[in-house]
C-alpha cells in the first residue's frame, strides 16, 4: 500500500498472525509438536524470539512453573502479585496508585492488555540475564534480529510517524487478542489456599 495512512488495516490481520504465531511457539514449548526436543526448540526459537521478539526461554520458564502448580499464589507467576492481584490478601497489601489499579483492575482489564504485546518484549529482554551465557547469546540474537528487521521493514515502507502508529497499533491488537484467547480458560478457576491441603496431581 506504501506510505498512507491505509497501511493501518494491515495491523489487525497481522496480529492475528502473529498470535497464531505465539500459539506454534506455545505448543512447541509443551513439546506438542515434535518429540525431539532440540526441533521443538528450534522451532520455540524460530517462532517466538525472531518472528515475535518474545524470549521463549523466558515463556517457557513461566509456564512450566503455571502448569506445575496453577493458580497457587506462592508458586504459580501468572498469579503472582504484578500489574494486576489475584486475591484479596494481594489486593490489601497494595497502597497509593497500585491500590486505585487493583480496586478497579477489572473495568482496566482490556485497556491494559493493548499494552501486553510490548511487555512480552520487554520480559524477554530482562530475562536474559537469568540465562547461561550460550542461552543469552542466542536468544539476544534472535530478539535483536527481529527489531531490526522489523524496524527496517516499517520505516523503508512508511514514514517515522506512520511506523510508529502501525507498531502501537499492531502490538495493541496483538496484546488484546491473546489475552482474549487466555482469560477464559484461567478466569474464575479455583485458586488453592496456600496453607491447606495439597492439591493432588490430578486436582493440579
Amino acid at each position: 500500500l506504501g506510505d498512507t495512512w491505509w497501511s493501518l488495516l494491515l495491523a489487525p490481520p497481522l496480529a492475528v498472525l502473529w498470535a497464531r504465531t505465539a500459539f506454534v511457539a506455545h505448543d512447541a514449548g509443551h513439546a506438542q509438536i515434535s518429540g525431539d526436543r532440540r526441533t521443538s526448540r528450534l522451532i520455540g526459537l524460530v517462532h517466538a524470539n525472531l518472528l515475535l521478539g518474545m524470549n521463549e526461554a523466558w515463556w517457557n520458564d513461566k509456564h512450566v512453573r503455571h502448569h506445575a502448580n496453577p493458580n497457587h499464589v506462592d508458586k504459580d507467576p501468572d498469579v503472582g502479585v504484578g500489574a494486576l492481584v489475584w486475591t484479596q490478601k494481594q489486593a490489601a497489601g497494595r497502597e497509593g496508585f497500585a491500590r486505585w489499579l487493583a480496586r478497579n483492575q477489572a473495568r482496566l482489564f482490556f485497556p491494559m492488555l493493548l499494552l501486553e504485546g510490548i511487555a512480552l518484549k520487554v520480559y524477554g529482554f530482562q530475562f536474559l540475564r537469568h540465562q547461561s551465557a550460550r542461552e543469552r547469546a542466542v536468544s539476544a540474537v534472535l530478539m535483536t534480529a527481529h527489531l531490526a528487521l522489523y524496524t527496517t521493514l516499517l520505516l523503508t515502507t512508511l514514514s517515522p510517524g506512520r511506523a510508529v502508529v502501525f507498531a502501537l497499533l499492531l502490538h495493541a491488537v496483538f496484546g488484546l487478542h491473546l489475552g482474549m484467547a487466555f482469560a477464559p480458560n484461567h478466569k474464575g478457576m479455583e485458586m488453592p489456599d496456600p496453607d491447606g491441603d495439597r492439591w493432588s496431581h490430578l486436582q493440579r
